[in-house]
């Protein structure tokens, strides 16, 4: 099972989620860079009032202006936005009962500001963080590097095709657009991905970043409700007993 995505700085728990329930994460990197979605920056909740946030932003030029590809994207000030990332998320979590694990997460990214000024490198890692500390270790390959064809729907199923992937999970926002025929050329059954809307940790998964759970009810806690999802996709998987 793979899932397809951009790379976020510290995703939202939704988007977490739908990585963790794949065994394969085909990072998204050579798509248009989007000021406007999280590619470059993360909403962080405050643990006393979720509905309190802040943006963290990591400060990037785009070489080729609009026209500029995820992994093209630069830092304009590698040092500064470092800076701002530690304070911003010890600010938020730093009293949290579970700072030790958003720290455990968090010192890979810090670590990462020091060997490169990419971007993409900094929020591939951010990712990467959360699911490692969760238990998760799936294999990560990335969109520039394998063959596909033009076309949303097409070059997705491509994408998931080369990678020897039979079942491709969607989130909600790209299920409203997808195409399944070029998925079913390549006989690889769509799954639709769908967080819980009953338990607190979900009520705000779609707005805010994966490390407000994390700190919130830490990641044993964290991981178990991703296990449970997971385990609820697989079921939801064609043919699953």
């Amino acid at each position: 099972m793979c899932a397809i995505h951009q790379p976020n700085l510290f995703p939202r728990l939704s988007t977490l989620a739908k990585l963790y329930a794949a065994d394969r994460w085909i990072v998204l990197d050579d798509v248009q860079f989007a000021r406007r979605d999280y590619q470059h920056r993360a909403r962080l909740a405050s643990l006393r009032d979720p509905r309190a946030r802040q943006w963290l932003s990591l400060s990037t030029h785009l070489p080729r202006g609009r026209s500029t590809l995820i992994l093209e994207a630069r830092l304009t000030e590698p040092h500064r936005c470092r800076r701002r990332v530690a304070a911003l998320v010890r600010q938020h979590y730093g009293r949290s009962h579970h700072w030790h694990a958003v720290q455990e997460a968090l010192e890979p990214v810090l670590d990462r500001f020091r060997m490169t000024d990419r971007t993409a490198d900094i929020t591939e890692v951010s990712v990467l963080a959360l699911l490692s500390s969760l238990g998760w270790r799936g294999e990560v390959l990335r969109s520039s590097a394998l063959p596909a064809r033009d076309g949303r729907s097409q070059r997705l199923a491509d994408l998931a095709a080369a990678t020897g992937s039979t079942v491709y999970l969607c989130g909600t926002g790209g299920i409203r657009y997808l195409e399944v025929e070029p998925f079913t050329e390549h006989r690889i059954a769509v799954v639709p991905f769908r967080t819980p809307a009953v338990a607190p940790v979900w009520q705000f998964a779609r707005e805010v970043s994966a490390l407000w759970a994390l700190a919130s009810i830490g990641p044993g806690s964290l991981a178990e409700a991703l296990r449970s999802v997971a385990a609820a996709q697989q079921e939801a998987v064609p043919g699953a007993e």
